[in-house]
């Protein structure tokens, strides 16, 4: 090899690898360029300071916990007691937690010293052990307290309302009423609530103690109250779960139903006029590029809300998404297949029927199969939007931002539903198309 051979090797080996320097440098360049746009372009800066962490651990908190109310109406000095403070969950006439006491003063202990006492004249004494007593007045609108400039973090005060967040409780005051919040771990009243005489029986003495309710059966009387209880709604939760899984299957179906002879029309193999194929395509380019979520608010408002129109968005989305998936297998059939049928005299739909579609009934069948499992999740968000299903409910719950720990119940049954919808379209795939397909 000469000198000029090797001098030009020498400069092709040095321009490659300047080469990949360069795309070693400028590929993670460009990556840390487009985060540093993210983080301006999204204001992460100031999405993190306006966060409110503190009412985070408050919601994240209520969604595995539960909080009992004790209010005093400050104009009339009556004082409740209420599990999430729901009318449903108040406590009978007479009786209230084991942790308040006293009559003309009422006692509440929160656990760690620290103590709520409701005083005459509207007023209010917190022991927080560390800082000293708080004192609180109600003058109609107006709050007074004791408590000076230097007021600490977990201590929210104005004229018109105080609020105390304690690592044991919180206590609220405004001129209408003094609300203590009292936290448990657990979902309280979750299998029977107060009017239920089965309430505080354990399992043992439902299964094999006593008759408890005189008209009714201990398991019979158990699990009726269990399925209607007011608070939980078990009852309704199970229906909209139906609702949410029937609007999938009608729109998943359905629209295989109607996605499959349009998907003939739109085969080059099955349709040799140009135009039809090109506007059946188009129309399925139509259907699936308007997303669910699109077609669910258009037809909400013509046919209102409920699940119907949540399975007609499905539907048509589906309808052009199944259609290109099953052109596209009908474009790939093998002709042999087709030309035994047609040897043994069958006609055209025959041949369709023996010829065709044995060969692309897995592919199909998969497909089917999967977005079955999928639009399951879609439609809880559909749901939310049309009025019906477990998405309605899980809407509810959030907007209140009271009953958090139903909030943490809809969407555990909901993932509950997908792995049972994943493992029953397993299960049927290898039933129809076998394990292996």
């Amino acid at each position: 090899m000469s000198a000029a051979d090797l001098s030009l090797l020498k400069s092709h080996a040095d321009d490659s690898f300047t080469r990949k320097r360069l795309v070693a440098f400028g590929i993670p360049a460009l990556i840390l360029a487009y985060f540093v746009y993210i983080f301006f372009a999204f204001d992460i800066a100031g999405l993190a300071k306006r966060a409110n962490w503190d009412n985070a651990i408050t919601l994240a908190s209520d969604s595995w916990s539960h909080k009992v109310h004790v209010t005093r109406a400050n104009s009339t000095g009556e004082v409740s007691y209420a599990i999430e403070g729901e009318r449903k969950g108040t406590y009978p006439n007479g009786t209230r937690p084991d942790w308040v006491s006293g009559t003309d003063v009422i006692t509440v202990d929160l656990g760690g010293d620290h103590i709520v006492r409701f005083l005459p004249d509207q007023r209010t004494a917190v022991d927080v052990p560390g800082y000293g007593q708080i004192t609180a007045q109600a003058e109609g609108r107006q709050i007074t307290t004791n408590l000076g400039d230097n007021i600490p973090d977990w201590i929210n005060a104005s004229d018109r309302r105080v609020s105390i967040t304690t690592p044991e409780g919180r206590i609220t005051i405004t001129g209408s009423k003094t609300e203590v919040f009292n936290y448990f771990a657990g979902w309280e009243l979750f299998w029977f609530t107060f009017d239920s005489p089965y309430h505080g029986a354990s399992l043992g003495q439902i299964l094999f103690g006593a008759q408890i309710d005189v008209d009714r059966g201990n398991i019979t009387g158990a699990v009726a109250d269990w399925w209607k209880n007011p608070m939980w709604r078990h009852n309704e939760i199970a229906w909209a779960i139906g609702e949410t899984i029937l609007m999938a299957f009608l729109g998943t179906f359905g629209a295989a139903m109607l996605a499959l002879p349009l998907a003939f029309m739109a085969a080059r193999k099955f349709t040799p006029i140009m135009v039809i194929r090109a506007a059946t395509r188009r129309l399925f380019d139509f259907l699936r590029g308007v997303d669910a979520l699109i077609w669910t608010v258009v037809l909400a408002r013509a046919f209102g809300p409920g699940p119907l129109t949540g399975a007609l968005a499905i539907l048509l989305t589906d309808t052009g998404t199944f259609g290109k998936t099953f052109s596209e297998a009908l474009e790939n059939v093998d002709d042999k297949q087709i030309d035994g049928v047609r040897s043994t005299g069958a006609k055209p739909l025959q041949r369709y029927r023996f010829g065709v579609i044995p060969q692309v009934a897995p592919v199909l069948l998969s497909q089917i199969l999967y977005f079955l499992e999928s639009n399951t999740r879609s439609a809880t968000i559909i749901g939310a939007i049309t009025g019906g299903g477990i998405g309605l409910m899980l809407t509810q719950a959030i907007q209140t931002q009271k009953d958090w720990e139903e909030v943490a119940y809809y969407i555990t049954l909901i993932v509950i539903m997908v792995m049972l919808m994943d493992w029953f379209s397993g299960w049927l795939r290898s039933k129809l198309i076998g394990r292996k397909a």
